[in-house]
């Protein structure tokens, strides 16, 4: 037995240096790539207590209140609390990291180290939400509503800077192969948008049945893609029509995931109308997927040089010296002093994690206080408004981003 207890020692001990010491190397190499991780797993858990953590908080007495509460009330405060506890992390970061200009300044350090404190703090804030009475809970989902549309506009605004920032690295090149590409390119999103708007009509357009609000929002995506194509070929905009296609492809996503979200007794919903609950294998690719465009969207974010990028530190303005002493003086001071400026801003790199927060418990609890169905991920009416509200705003703001120019001559537009 002794033996065995000083096994299990070592091997803690060896597991805990371990961890420390991947910590430390993937914070010295990316930082961004270990919040992401760190993200990704308050995701897992999420999906882990909303499928099994109800019984648990059914026997916890602050939670559970005089009326009785479904299944599916449990199911979502189990992941409203671990949301807040992540949403409280990246928040209490971003006002930490605000006005970090150079990496000489000693929260920098902050922010790429310390890893192993992070993460208990992190999930310290995670178990303390789960002692938090219920009305705190409440407010934090009617906040996150708000704060999950935010997160999508800022999604909307990376997928706009992406396509234009694709389009002009083609086009800077200036030859022809490359322009050959961009039509290439172009007509390939193009005909994917107009051939799944097709398959669209025969999934939630059943005959026999009265869809006209699905034939509305598909008819929509399919006139916004001619548009964008006309607006953006007029001769006094300055446009192209690679930018259009991924947008016209992004909207007609968009809207397939607004019609999937309908309720699986929809009559016009054809791809739940025939099943009680979605499948496990269905359940993963969607949470995979999730997981994959938040991150994705959290990281563009924090690293683009278009939003929030922080200023140049600036110079010191002392004194002029002879050259060779100021050289030999400053040679190091400047090193030591000023530094390097960071590439990108700390706290809105931590904002958009924190509005991811809140976006993925909307996702997970069907942007509302009771889910419908235990089984499905993202499903209801009010899901079906927001997917195609974004839809629509898309094509605003892209529109915006070509006729602003027009209307403001003298202003810069990506």
């Amino acid at each position: 037995m002794p033996c065995l207890g000083c096994f299990a020692s070592c091997c803690a001990t060896m597991t805990c240096g371990l961890c420390t010491s991947v910590a430390s190397g993937v914070s010295k190499k990316s930082a961004r790539l270990a919040y992401c991780g760190l993200f990704g797993l308050s995701l897992i858990v999420s999906w882990i207590l909303r499928e099994v953590g109800a019984p648990l908080l059914e026997k916890l007495p602050w939670i559970t209140s005089s009326d009785a509460q479904s299944k599916e009330w449990y199911q979502i405060q189990a992941v409203l609390r671990v949301s807040l506890g992540n949403f409280l992390f990246f928040t209490i970061f971003a006002l930490l990291m605000i006005g970090v200009k150079d990496q000489s300044d000693r929260r920098d350090s902050w922010h790429h180290g310390g890893w192993i404190a992070k993460m208990a703090m992190w999930l310290l804030l995670v178990v303390l939400m789960f002692f938090m009475p219920n009305v705190i809970i409440s407010i934090y989902g009617t906040i996150s509503k708000f704060g999950a549309g935010l997160f999508l506009l800022v999604q909307v605004i990376i997928l706009l800077d992406f396509t234009h920032t694709w389009n002009d690295a083609w086009v800077e090149k200036d030859e022809q192969k490359w322009y050959i590409a961009l039509l290439v390119v172009s007509v390939a999103c193009y005909l994917a948008a107009f051939t799944f708007s097709g398959i669209l009509f025969i999934w939630f357009n059943p005959s026999g049945h009265d869809c006209g609000l699905n034939v509305f929002f598909i008819v929509m995506t399919m006139i916004l893609a001619f548009a964008f194509a006309i607006i953006a070929l007029h001769p006094t905009v300055n446009g192209s029509l690679l930018p259009a296609s991924v947008i016209s492809v992004y909207c007609a996503y968009v809207c397939y995931t607004g019609l999937s979200s309908e309720p699986r007794d929809y009559v016009c919903n054809g791809l739940h109308n025939k099943t009680k609950a979605v499948s496990t294998s269905t359940l993963v690719l969607g949470m995979l997927t999730t997981v994959l465009s938040v991150l994705y969207s959290a990281v563009r974010a924090g690293s683009s040089t278009t939003f929030l990028s922080p200023p140049s530190s600036p110079k010191s303005s002392g004194a002029k010296k002879p050259l060779l002493e100021e050289e030999l003086e400053e040679g190091k001071e400047k090193e030591e002093r000023e530094g390097q400026p960071v590439s990108y801003s700390y706290t809105f790199f931590h904002l958009i994690f924190a509005l991811a927060s809140m976006y993925s418990a909307m996702l997970l609890s069907g942007w509302t206080n009771s889910s419908e169905s235990s089984d499905l991920i993202d499903v209801g009416w009010t899901s079906v408004w927001v997917r195609i509200c974004t839809e629509w705003v898309t094509a605003a703001l892209y529109v915006w981003t070509l006729v602003a120019p027009l209307l403001f001559p003298d202003r810069e537009f990506f």
